[in-house]
Order: structure tokens, then sequence, then C-alpha cells
């Protein structure tokens, strides 16, 4: 049906704020759109009328409680439009500036269609299989996320198969990746849906939410990616895309920045095909409008950007003062004796929770080995290890994480006798220590030996 027909048969003529307000109501039960989409496309249109956000919301609550297919957004978009006490001008205007953000979306799918990386994730329908590669891409670029993607998955190709496993193997099969908390939060969740969901993925975005480790943007993607549902997905690329394209210059790591950007998100978003548009401009992001030096001469959208037109594209996305980085200086003792080194387990509330690692000494500042034996902490140690010969394998390792740089030195410790303190942590054959999941610092380390960990 045409909107004009829309409008002349089903509508009457709106002549004050309460009359908008039911005019929304029954298009909404008209239609049986996506309230939380309408609200996120039609708010800037209606708002400027004078119409309050609570307004909105009210509506919003009771239509959320009901399952809510969604269903011709944007006719229903633009009857309404057609229905505002304004000027045919601003009508106009209105209706123009709705249309160019379609047509942004219709750009993006049409480039992707033809751009598109053929990644296995994408040639799935499983949420699980959505999930895990979701979480892996979190802080790991695809070209290094792949391997692991297929390691991963073939050991655990199901949510019952993660579920069974013990926390450690699912740890070692994560090495490698970082940020090991995922594979934790991977572990916890896949438990929650054997025994909540009976086994079967969540197909609502706020039960995927309840999930332990997946926040918006990792629902959002699911729903959106698996049956087409209409929410927005906000990601790095995302950001740099949308901040360039409308020269947005609010920080997109404050509270109004994610605010903004997840609205216009919305606003930019063709519903229709939601799933492919969110997929298309993180595409866009990752292979066109990349962080330095795009080639904004073969951008097809160009003439839209607005950050292009200014001259100053690399001015976007604006991002806060960044935290500040700490400090630590890592000593790891590879101790030998007989066929057997130890490793201890660290624990909660610090970095690598639940890996395995070398006896490591930390020290406040930078240290040389002569220092390092003059700490507690060595002389501890090394009490009544007899004659000892020592090498240093790898020297001032620097390791960059989130909020800390971590300067490590790794020290090969051959003893000739067995100390008290070593009884504390746990010994380990040589040929056994692949068996642990151990820190990525730890298994560079490891590598640089080429297995051969008993010369």
């Amino acid at each position: 049906m045409r909107a004009e027909q829309f409008q002349q048969s089903l509508l009457p003529r709106c002549n004050s704020q309460k009359s908008v307000a039911n005019l929304f109501r029954r298009y909404i039960r008209l239609m049986y759109l996506d309230v939380v989409i309408v609200i996120f496309q039609c708010r800037p249109y209606i708002v400027q009328q004078g119409i309050k956000l609570a307004c909105f919301q009210r509506i919003a609550r009771h239509f959320l409680i009901k399952k809510i297919p969604y269903n011709s957004l944007y006719l229903c978009m633009f009857a309404l439009i057609n229905e505002l006490r304004v000027s045919k001008l601003q009508k106009q205007d209105i209706l123009t500036q709705m249309e160019n953000e379609l047509e942004v979306s219709h750009i993006l799918l049409a480039w992707y269609k033809t751009n598109k990386r053929m990644l296995p994730w994408r040639e799935s329908s499983d949420p699980y299989i959505i999930w895990i590669s979701e979480i892996i891409l979190q802080q790991t670029r695809v070209a290094q996320g792949m391997d692991y993607f297929y390691r991963f998955t073939e050991r655990f190709p199901d949510v019952a198969s993660l579920a069974a496993a013990e926390e450690d193997e699912v740890l070692k099969y994560w090495q490698g990746l970082g940020y090991y908390s995922r594979a934790r939060n991977l572990h916890a969740a896949a438990k929650s849906i054997m025994e909540q969901f009976g086994g079967v993925f969540p197909r609502e975005y706020k039960e995927i939410l309840s999930l332990k480790g997946i926040g918006e943007y990792t629902a959002a993607a699911i729903v959106s990616f698996v049956w087409n549902k209409p929410y927005p997905v906000v990601d790095g690329n995302v950001y740099r895309v949308l901040s360039r394209l409308y020269a947005v210059d609010t920080p997109i790591d404050s509270t109004l920045g994610k605010k903004q950007f997840a609205e216009l998100t919305a606003l930019v978003m063709n519903p229709k095909y939601a799933g492919t548009h969110n997929q298309a401009v993180m595409e866009f992001g990752a292979l066109q409008c990349v962080p330095q030096n795009p080639d904004c001469e073969v951008c097809p959208l160009k003439e839209r950007c607005m950050a292009y037109a200014s001259g100053n594209v690399q001015a976007f996305p604006v991002k806060q003062n960044k935290a500040k980085t700490r400090p630590r200086y890592f000593h790891y003792l590879y101790i030998i004796y007989k066929g057997q080194t130890w490793l201890s387990r660290r624990g909660k509330k610090d970095i690598w929770e639940g890996l395995y690692e070398f006896p490591l000494i930390e020290t406040a500042e930078p240290m040389d080995f002569a220092g390092l034996q003059q700490t507690e902490a060595y002389r501890k140690l090394f009490d009544g290890a007899g004659r000892m010969n020592v090498s240093v394998d790898m020297s001032e390792v620097k390791h960059v994480l989130s909020h800390q740089i971590l300067y490590t030195t790794f020290y090969r410790v051959e003893i000739e006798k067995v100390t008290d303190a070593l009884n504390s942590y746990l010994a380990v054959p040589y040929e056994d220590i692949e068996r642990y999941a151990v820190p990525r610092l730890v298994h560079i380390y490891l590598e640089k030996l080429n297995g051969n960990l008993s010369e």
C-alpha cells in the first residue's frame, strides 16, 4: 500500500501533541512495528515538533512486552511525517533527510556485495558460530583470529561441547588470543545456555544480553546477523565511518557519544536488511574507511562525507584523553632440574587469571640480574639450590595491555638441588608444559625455545 493511500484511509488530521501521540500509537498497532526501532528512527523528526520523549517511552513500555514482528517501518515514518503540522518546505526537508539516510544504507549494501571478504562465519546461520567469531574479533584482527577460530570451533563445535569442557582446556584452546576473561565468559555462558535454555541458543535480544560476557554490541550482532532483527551494531569501525560521514565531534568514548552514535547508527540502517547492513558498515570501516590514510578518492560515500568535504578526515573519530597506563616489571624464572620445571597458577583480580606461568618476581622498577639477586623473593626462592647456572633467554620484552605495559625478562636457571620454596609450585615434566594454558607472553617464550625445553 502506498503511503498516501495509507494516510488517507486510516489517519485523521493531527492538530495537537496529543493527537500526534495517538497517531503514533495507532501506527504501531496497525503496522506491527518494532517500537524500539521506530523510536530510534522517528525521534529526531518528531521531537523537534515538541513531542516529549516520555511519550515515546510510555508507548515503548506498552509494546515491548509483546512479540511484535517488524514490518513496513519506512511506510509508517513517511506517513507520520506527512501528518505533522509543518510547512511543505519543512516537510520536504525532513523527508529528503530520511531518503538520504536510506541512500547511505543502499550505497553501503551495494559496496558490500562487491567487496566483502569471504569469511567462514559469514557462511553460517548458527548463532553459536557467530557468537564465537564476534568474541574472538573483539580484540583480534581477522587475519590473526582466523586460525584460532578454526581451532576453537573444531574442538568445541557447539554449545554442548563447550559447556562440558574443563575451564583449563578452554583456556588452552584460547591461548594466544589474550584477554582470557573472554574465554572464561564463553565457558560460563555456554553452561547458562545449557541450564537455562535447554541447550538451545536464545533468539531474543534481552535473553542473549543476559549471558555472561555478552554486551549490547555482541547481542545486536547475533540477532541481526542470524535473524535479521533491526538492532544496530556499533563497533570501532562503525564509529569511524559515521563520525567521518557526518563530522560528529562528540568523543566516541563518552556517555553522550555512545548514545548519539547508537541513534545515528539506527537512523542510517535500512531495517529490512538489518543484518547485511550491519556487516556492510563494519566491513566498510575495516577495508575502505580505515583509521590511517583512507583512499577517499575511490570512496562511494565521498560526495556525502562531511569530513572529506572539510578536508579533515583524520580528525575523526574524536576520543577523550586516553587512560594512563602503568609499567610493570616481570622477571620469569624458567627453573630446570632433572627433567622437570615448575609452574604456578595466577590468582584472581589480576591479569591472566587462571593461567599458568613460571615462577615470577615482580619489581617496582627496572632491574638487572645483579639487582634481582639482592631481592628477598629471589633469595627465598633459591635458598639451598646449590650450584646454579643462569642465563638470560629474553630480555626487556615489551608487552602492551589495555592499562598496563609489561617489561619482561626470562631467565633460564639450572639448579643443583630442589629448594623448599619450590614445593609451593607445580612440578611439571618438560614434555607436559604444552598441556597448560599460559599467557601469550609466556607462549612467545616457549615458541622461541622451539619446543625443545630440555636444552
